[in-house]
């Protein structure tokens, strides 16, 4: 029996306006009205989702774009998805362009690794496909069972760079940590520009003296009354004695330092995320100190949280430039050297493509492991 081809849908799963913002620029571009539906949060602070049409036997797209409130915005994202494979979707497809939690890929003393059971959380709950954008970790599309399309952000803000900063061939591209180097490197080649990377900025101590891996523990005095005289197979134990394991030597963190020449050239740090800007900030002091005339801050997410805009706007950094993967308007009124790149093209022809049956290889052109 041969079953119709059936069409496709585009729901926004926020209930904050201000987040709908790129599911309407997305639907533009797809020349689609964005799907109806009502999603809102109950008195008690439970989320409700209602979908005012079918959507049987349809790819429905849902894009959910993370505001502050990042627990509200996955449960809309959970509920929706349920709320269409309870209604008999053929496909959902989650359009995440921020990952959240996507910072804790990686298990730290007795914490989780909160971002894998996101994922099994999504998957779960009837999502069938993820499009997202410059995963913190690409280790984290192992995190799922179902497909993962990475989408990357540096065409953009390489056109960019481009366009909008005057005389950029003398810039050079900056890692603020050598953990970025490889992210730099790639910008730097692609513009065929110079590397720079600072070392020695601010590292968090991890104060585990009292985790109880440094010592076995302590072995209980388990004496036995003189009186009574046992067995020698029933006498208790004495525990095996503790092993000394070499220890290993503390980290000291370096005094900070430039490794390349930055003197006389317009510094350009890239990263995949801003949220603390506290390392950015010291970064662009640095190479202020060390000859650099402009520095521009690059990142795909701009999270930007707390009093980020405020301290970028005193800082020595002359602008930041981020994508709209994640809403930020408020933050650009109370700081004008943010700006913003526009991404909903490339997500836009992501979920053309996903439809069409179409393959996305041409999404990665020129796309290397490390990029």
């Amino acid at each position: 029996m041969n079953v119709a081809k059936g069409g496709y849908r585009v729901f926004s799963a926020n209930s904050n306006t201000a987040c709908t913002e790129l599911a309407k620029r997305i639907t533009e571009r797809l020349g689609v009205e964005l799907g109806k539906a009502v999603v809102y949060q109950e008195p008690n602070r439970e989320t409700r989702v209602e979908i005012k049409e079918s959507v049987r036997g349809q790819d429905i797209f849902i894009i959910q774009t993370i505001s502050r409130d990042v627990n509200t915005a996955v449960m809309e994202l959970l509920v929706m998805a349920y709320a269409c494979k309870t209604s008999c979707a053929r496909n959902i497809i989650g359009v995440i362009p921020y990952f959240p939690y996507s910072k804790q890929c990686k298990m730290r003393k007795r914490g989780s690794i909160v971002c894998k059971l996101l994922a099994c959380m999504l998957a779960k709950a009837g999502l069938t496909h993820i499009i997202t954008m410059d995963l913190h970790q690409k280790e984290i599309q192992g995190f799922f069972n179902i497909p993962v399309d990475n989408l990357r952000a540096s065409p953009f803000l390489l056109q960019y760079i481009q366009d909008e900063i005057h005389d950029y061939r003398n810039a050079i591209i900056v890692a603020k940590s050598p953990a970025a180097a490889k992210r730099a490197q790639s910008y730097a080649e692609r513009l065929r520009l110079g590397l720079a990377v600072i070392h020695g900025e601010a590292q968090y101590a991890e104060y585990d003296m009292v985790d109880g891996r440094h010592s076995p523990p302590a072995v209980k005095n388990t004496s036995i009354h003189s009186g009574l005289e046992l067995p020698s197979v029933h006498r208790l134990q004495v525990p095996f004695p503790g092993i000394e394991l070499p220890m290993m030597m503390p980290k000291e963190k370096p005094p900070i330092t430039v490794v390349g020449d930055v003197g006389g050239r317009i510094a350009i740090i890239v990263d995949d995320i801003i949220d603390d800007v506290d390392g950015f900030v010291a970064a662009a002091e640095i190479l202020k100190e060390r000859g650099a005339y402009k520095i521009y801050v690059m990142a795909t997410h701009g999270l930007l949280s707390a009093d980020a805009p405020c301290l970028i706007e005193e800082s020595a950094i002359n602008e930041v430039v981020v994508t709209n993967t994640i809403p930020h308007e408020v933050q650009k009124l109370q700081c004008p050297k943010i700006k913003t790149v526009d991404v909903s093209m490339i997500l836009s022809e992501a979920i053309r493509r996903i439809h069409n049956g179409e393959s996305m290889s041409y999404l990665f052109r020129n796309i290397t492991v490390d990029d």
